[in-house]
């Protein structure tokens, strides 16, 4: 696939948040012996908190914001007032906690070798490098549309990503494992690749359970992305490239050794 970088979603496609904020609420629930489905008020947080943020334009707000705002409206709902602020605090700071799937972190590095990776979410970008720090994962850099000031999926959002990459959309492969975020991506020239996630929503399953037939790429999981876009020979070409330098370097060197070995043992012979 002819593409210069890689702008990958983070949110759900890189981020395991229904584990870390379900265990959030269990946890504080637990506390205070409620017994409630925590799958579905967790799916039931995210929900709310994508319906208030998609598509902004110019908010005073940030994602950060809209997860306190909506815990709010899911605590009331679902009879958790028993929740202390501080306990609230610490569910709407979850976000900052959450894990990556399995199969990000090495398939990212593997992907680095050959293509600048960019996060493209609507995260804020201090959640961003808290989790990517937490995780182990190194950007090339962070796009957040906080700092754009424009929300998925306007194309604004996407042209702008573009623009800061120094890049035509056309250069660009989008990864994402929603197809509102593709087909935005897609409608404004990216390049598309869709990653299943069906464990995102646990239970209830994921939204977008196949891809949109449009998509140039469909895999299971980040690994065989990274295998179809750098193959194992163009992973380890950088690797033959630095023996190829020490190999011209020794061999003056090693040349008159061989030569000083050969007459030292010729010496002892009659």
């Amino acid at each position: 696939m002819d593409i210069k970088a890689i702008a990958v979603d983070t949110g759900g496609t890189v981020l395991d948040w229904h584990s870390g904020v379900r265990a959030a609420f269990r946890r504080t629930g637990g506390a205070h012996r409620l017994q409630r489905d925590w799958h579905s008020i967790t799916n039931d947080y995210r929900r709310r908190a994508m319906n208030r943020i998609v598509g902004q334009v110019g908010p005073k707000f940030n994602m950060d914001d809209v997860h306190r705002s909506c815990l709010s409206q899911v605590v009331a709902d679902h009879g958790l007032q028993a929740f202390s602020e501080q306990e609230r605090g610490q569910l709407a700071d979850s976000w900052h906690r959450l894990h990556a799937w399995p199969d990000f972190p090495d398939a990212l590095a593997r992907m680095r070798t050959r293509f600048p990776v960019v996060s493209f979410s609507m995260l804020p970008v201090a959640l961003l490098v808290t989790v990517s720090r937490r995780n182990d994962i190194a950007w090339d850099a962070v796009i957040s549309c906080e700092m754009i000031g424009a929300y998925k999926p306007n194309p604004e959002a996407y042209l702008q990503a573009a623009e800061w990459m120094n890049l035509l959309p056309a250069d660009i492969l989008m990864v994402a494992c929603h197809n509102f975020d593709l087909n935005a991506a897609r409608a404004c020239g990216f390049k598309t690749a869709f990653v299943r996630r069906p464990d995102e929503w646990r239970p209830e399953g994921p939204p977008d359970p196949t891809a949109h037939p449009d998509c140039d790429i469909v895999v299971d999981e980040f690994t065989a992305l990274a295998q179809a876009l750098v193959p194992w020979r163009a992973c380890l070409a950088p690797l033959w490239t630095v023996i190829a330098t020490f190999t011209r370097v020794l061999m003056p060197i090693s040349d008159p050794l061989r030569c000083g070995f050969r007459a030292a043992s010729g010496a002892h012979n009659p």
